[in-house]
């Protein structure tokens, strides 16, 4: 009875470190991603550009962050979102299986003195640090701290493991089916999503003798299996080739490098021991030599590699797909010159996206359809992907490599184009509930509402075009006439409203209903309008000294209450 008591406790106490151990390495992840992750992200962007830079990238990364998995996540969005190329992104995951390695190097050495200094300082940085800054370095100091405390602990708890029968039974049996220990750690380590952890704890196992040398390295096998577990079930999520390739491609990688590994057991077991006669660091040691092996065999292959997976998972986007960028490619990033007129082509795309989508939205306010509503409303995703492509794509150039000029033809462009995506929601939205209350009431426009309507449609699709000209050419002349068409839909509206006004007045509910009705579609083009004269019209008067802070007339100054 106390045995067994005994060995529930030992379990207990196990989980209890375990759990203390991957909260550590969360701590580690999170702190490093507060405090860096924006500029992580610049360096690997950077890095992503020559298959070794990403090597060496991928392998920095990954110690930082303390889990490959994490980088994987990273550059899968970067491919899937077409700003890297798969070659170097497939470099970065061969150097993050490295970054794992330093990792679980530096953390299987003794270094249990620095869990209670590394755990105060993190805690006074956290407490009275001044800056967010110090906060998230606090954090990360906490999380080492936290990460060696629980593995010395593991340790101690491990070592009476030695003698304990029904222990040694269970592992014994498992240790002679190496693949046993290679599914076994493999769906461990997707579970906990931290191969870190699952190698360090096989090193302590082997370090007590609780497990024989072989089964160390089939269970450091299936650690490294496991970790490109989780980023392929991420991206089966998606309906996008672009982002299965890369996870695939490094669960390939570890597939072939497992299976020949796993197939060579016998003597890379024997060679081990000779290499390393101390089995604490058998299963540290080759885990650092499997993924340097497997590096250097994929490193000169990686063209090949990602053309093969190219085939496997094939572009299944169809071309003349509205919400695919045409010409943001990643070949242009390093020219400001021609990426800049890349993006502003992608953008002027989005005012023909706005000028279709007016055409839509006229015909579904004239019939009433119901298809023709949730048509025009389902093209908004078409303004938004290319609005988010376009900023992204911005956002990857390098500030150093652009001159004054190019810098505010950037704030140019994404002031264009987040002022068309926003034009397009008040279409797709607001216009369209205005479409739907008229089907609903079964309100009918008097032809001289109707004629109204349709001619603010024609002279907004004039701006929309004005607009797109004056994006390309920054003509004054052209701004000055932009400008003032917030006049011309201000005054349709004013005109508008006090007709509805005398309507009510008059006691017309019918025509109220039309005229009120009416009055809402005139402001909203009023709106589609506005942000139509700011896309392109705003930022040249602003140029040119023309625009002004306020509308409000200069009056008097004000009295002297002293």
């Amino acid at each position: 009875m106390g045995s067994s008591m005994s060995f529930s406790v030992t379990l207990l106490d196990l989980a209890g470190f375990a759990a203390l151990l991957l909260w550590g390495i969360h701590m580690v992840q999170t702190g490093v991603m507060r405090a860096l992750g924006p500029r992580l992200k610049v360096v690997l962007g950077r890095a992503l550009r020559h298959p070794l830079q990403g090597f060496v990238a991928g392998a920095a990364v990954t110690t930082l962050l303390q889990s490959s998995t994490a980088t994987a996540l990273m550059v899968s969005g970067f491919t899937a979102a077409g700003l890297v190329a798969l070659v170097p992104a497939l470099a970065v995951m061969l150097g993050a299986n490295i970054g794992t390695t330093l990792i679980v190097q530096v953390l299987s050495f003794d270094v249990t003195a620095v869990a209670p200094v590394a755990i105060l300082a993190g805690l006074i940085m956290f407490r009275r640090g001044a800056g967010t800054g110090m906060r998230d370095l606090g954090r990360v100091m906490i999380g080492l701290g936290l990460v060696v405390l629980a593995l010395s602990h593991l340790v101690d708890l491990l070592r009476p493991l030695e003698d304990a029968p029904s222990i040694r039974m269970l592992l014994g049996a498992v240790a002679t089916v190496p693949l046993l220990d290679v599914l076994l750690a493999a769906v461990l380590t997707w579970a906990v999503h931290s191969s870190v952890a699952v190698v360090l704890i096989t090193a302590s196992l082997a370090a007590q003798g609780v497990v024989p040398p072989n089964a160390a390295i089939a269970l450091v096998l299936g650690a490294n299996l496991g970790s490109a577990i989780a980023p392929v079930v991420e991206a089966m999520g998606r309906d996008d080739a672009a982002a299965r390739r890369l996870p695939m491609g490094n669960l390939i990688n570890r597939i072939l490098g497992v299976a020949v590994a796993l197939a060579l057991i016998e003597p890379i077991g024997r060679w081990m021991v000779e290499f390393q006669p101390d089995t604490s660091r058998v299963a540290v040691d080759f885990h650092t030599l499997f993924n340097l092996a497997t590096a250097l065999v994929f490193l000169p292959l990686l063209k090949p590699f990602a053309r093969a997976l190219e085939w496997l998972y094939p572009d299944r986007e169809d071309a003349a797909d509205p919400t695919r960028p045409r010409y943001l490619t990643a070949a242009d990033r390093d020219m400001p010159v021609l990426a800049l007129g890349a993006a502003a082509r992608e953008a002027l795309r989005l005012a023909d996206a706005l000028e279709e989508m007016l055409d839509e939205a006229a015909g579904a306010l004239l019939t009433g359809d119901r298809r023709r509503i949730a048509e025009t409303r389902g093209r908004d995703d078409i303004p938004d992907r290319l609005n988010r492509e376009i900023r992204t794509y911005l956002a990857m150039l390098d500030p150093e490599d652009m001159s004054p000029a190019d810098r505010r033809r950037v704030e140019e462009i994404l002031a264009f184009s987040a002022n068309m995506e926003q034009a397009a929601d008040v279409v797709c939205g607001r216009l369209m509930t205005d479409a739907g209350k008229r089907l609903k009431r079964g309100i009918a426009f008097s032809s001289a509402q109707q004629a109204e309507l349709d001619q603010l449609m024609e002279r907004l699709k004039a701006n929309i075009r004005l607009a797109s000209s004056l994006f390309m050419t920054a003509d004054p002349r052209a701004a000055r006439l932009l400008a003032l068409e917030k006049t011309a839909f201000r005054d349709s509206e004013t005109l508008a409203a006090r007709r509805h006004f005398d309507r009510l007045r008059q006691g017309l509910a019918t025509l109220a209903d039309a005229s009120g009705l009416h009055i809402d579609i005139v402001r909203d083009l009023k709106l589609v309008n506005s942000h139509v004269v700011a896309a392109a019209a705003y930022p040249v008067l602003a140029r040119t000294g023309e625009l002004l802070d306020t509308r409000i007339a200069a009056g008097p100054e004000p009295a002297d209450l002293s």
